[in-house]
């Protein structure tokens, strides 16, 4: 715990009103936000596609939600290109946005997140726009991004955990935004609503 709260003091609170920005942006032209992710990366996307368009009225979407056709394409097309030749299906295009949720941000070196490399490579070539949200240097994606959060790394003994959970907590932070959420959330609404009951009650 020591080290998550060193962790939020550290954090970049400029680029995530940058990814604010795009993010209000792309949903004014009416663009799309394809959230990538890999292992945990994958349970934060589709967790982030949810909340993305039922709280801030974004279209979102997961290639890691269907598993039948991702598996389809692992098969067919290899791990590297599943992600990329999803997007081309989704016919990917400037106004839409790729996020990615990475430890590491990718990279083709190491062939780590090699499907995510691939993946940027082809948001640059059709114009879309690219945020993200990484732990370590940040790797291919901070290189690339128009806005990228770099998780800050105190012990390299928790990378992974804290890269992971921050990625909930920023995109949280997100769409709670005033720019970009547009509906209140249920708890929110029925904490207002129990705290009024309370007070006539005790009036009563």
């Amino acid at each position: 715990m020591d080290e998550v709260r060193e962790i939020a003091a550290l954090v970049d609170g400029e680029v995530i009103e940058r990814l604010v920005d795009l993010l209000y942006e792309t949903r004014q032209r009416e663009g799309r936000v394809f959230f990538l992710g890999v292992g945990g990366g994958a349970g934060n996307a589709s967790h982030a596609v949810n909340d993305f368009r039922k709280i801030a009225g974004i279209e979102c979407y997961a290639p890691s939600d269907n598993v039948s056709e991702l598996t389809a394409r692992i098969n067919d097309d290899g791990w590297e290109g599943c992600y990329a030749n999803w997007l081309r299906g989704s016919r990917l295009r400037a106004g839409d946005m790729v996020f990615v949720f990475s430890v590491g941000g990718g990279s083709l070196s190491q062939k780590v997140s090699a499907n995510i490399v691939e993946s940027l490579e082809l948001a640059q070539k059709v114009g879309a726009r690219i945020a993200g949200i990484v732990g370590r240097d940040g790797g291919y994606t901070v290189q690339v991004a128009d806005a990228c959060v770099v998780v800050p790394t105190i012990s390299d003994d928790t990378v992974t955990a804290h890269t992971e959970s921050f990625q909930a907590v920023i995109w949280h932070l997100l769409v709670s935004h005033p720019r970009l959420r547009r509906n209140e959330m249920k708890w929110e609404l029925l904490q207002g609503a129990g705290a009024e009951r309370s007070f006539s009650i005790a009036m009563a």
